[in-house]
Formats: structure tokens, C-alpha cells, sequence
């Protein structure tokens, strides 16, 4: 009787003790955000291609979002901060390629998706985070107008910075972008502060270097 009664006293003190490591593990600019996505144009050529969930993981200047589409289109980007850099892989059947881009090419890449951004005092809770919201106008199309919202909570203050969005200082939790042809719209569903791998960032071995303009070629062939 002993020994049953010690074996129910350790259990939930591993238990204790494995949830403890995974707390002092994850900091606070580190975690996973899982997202509902969809194309904003039902007319797109790509639309059929669409996923729809998106996986955003993040540790300090990095982060990484990777899309899957049936299960055999996988597209990732993967972008710094602090380097100013940008990378869109993808595999499907025989392609694995990589663009890398630098900050002015980026930059230059971001006028096909110019905004207006108005900032509001406009808040929310969305999945356990404090949100703040901020009207946007297309610049191309001022008739077109959506509102974002994004988080303090999580640190990153310069996470936009290589985005449309380099004007809101805090991650974005509901949101349109723009890349290769095919506006989406990311919603998150739920976020988790667990640790992150440090290779989540880097580009798989193997991956063939592409320019920006044969990528947007082989996205094009798949219309």
C-alpha cells in the first residue's frame, strides 16, 4: 500500500516538473501560430491551389510560415529581421527551389501591394492575445479597403518590417498579403508559446537557388 501510495505522489511530480522545463524552454518571442487561409479572389488562376491552414513558427528575429496544398504543394517563408532577408521555398513532386531575397528586393517586391495603414484604439482578445486594429486602403485601388489586426503580446516589434505592414510594430494575428500573384487572408486559430528549433529557419540542403523572376515563372506555369 506503500508503494502505490509513493507511485501516485511522483507521477504528477514528473508532471510538474516536464511542464516547469517546457515554460523556462519557450521565451516569450517564441511560439506557434496556427492560421485558417484562403484566396482572396475566387477568379485567381492559383485559387484551386490555395491552402488552407497556414503554420507561422517565430523564435526572436526569425520566423518561418509554411502552407501545404493537398498534401503535395509545399510552399515556406522564411525571413530575418535582423539580416534583412527573405526566402519562399517550395516543393512539389520534382521542384525543390529557393528565391532568396535581400531588403531592396523585397522592398521593390512590396509595390505590387502598397497600403494605406490607419492605425486605431480598437482592441480585442483573439486566441488569449491583446489585439490591436488598423484600417488599410490598397493604394492601387482605394476602393478596396480591409481591416488587420495584430498583437504586442509577443514581442517582434520589427517582424513587419519586411512586409507591406512595417508600420504596425507587433505580429499579425488577422491579415491579407500578397506574393507571387495570389492575395491571401490569414486568421489565427490558436497559439502555443513552445520552443522552436533553431533549423526551422534554414533552407533544406539540396534546394536549388532560383531569381525571383523564374520563380514567379514557375508559379505562372501552374496556372
Amino acid at each position: 500500500m506503500r508503494t502505490i501510495t509513493r507511485i501516485f505522489l511522483i507521477v504528477p511530480a514528473l508532471f510538474c516538473l516536464s511542464c516547469s522545463n517546457e515554460v523556462k524552454t519557450a521565451n516569450k518571442d517564441e511560439g506557434v501560430i496556427d492560421f485558417d487561409t484562403k484566396a482572396v479572389d475566387v477568379n485567381n488562376p492559383l485559387y484551386s491551389l490555395a491552402p488552407s491552414s497556414a503554420v507561422l513558427k517565430f523564435k526572436k528575429e526569425k520566423f518561418a510560415i509554411e502552407m501545404n496544398s493537398f498534401g503535395m504543394f509545399k510552399t515556406a517563408i522564411i525571413g530575418n529581421s535582423k539580416e534583412k532577408t527573405l526566402a519562399q521555398t517550395v516543393k512539389f513532386m520534382d521542384v525543390k527551389q529557393v528565391c532568396i531575397e535581400d531588403e531592396k528586393a523585397v522592398r521593390e517586391g512590396n509595390k505590387d501591394f502598397e497600403l494605406k495603414i490607419e492605425e486605431t484604439s480598437e482592441t480585442k482578445k483573439i486566441i488569449g492575445l491583446n489585439c490591436y486594429k488598423a484600417k488599410v486602403t490598397k493604394l492601387s485601388n482605394p476602393a478596396t479597403s480591409f481591416d488587420v489586426w495584430y498583437t504586442k503580446d509577443l514581442g517582434m516589434e520589427d517582424c513587419n518590417s519586411l512586409t507591406p505592414y512595417s508600420q504596425l510594430k507587433g505580429v499579425l494575428i488577422d491579415y491579407r498579403v500578397k506574393k507571387m500573384g495570389l492575395e491571401m487572408h490569414f486568421l489565427a486559430k490558436s497559439f502555443k508559446n513552445v520552443a522552436v528549433e533553431d533549423n526551422t529557419f534554414e533552407i533544406s540542403p539540396g534546394m536549388k537557388i532560383v531569381s525571383a523572376e523564374e520563380m514567379a515563372r514557375f508559379f505562372s506555369s501552374l496556372q
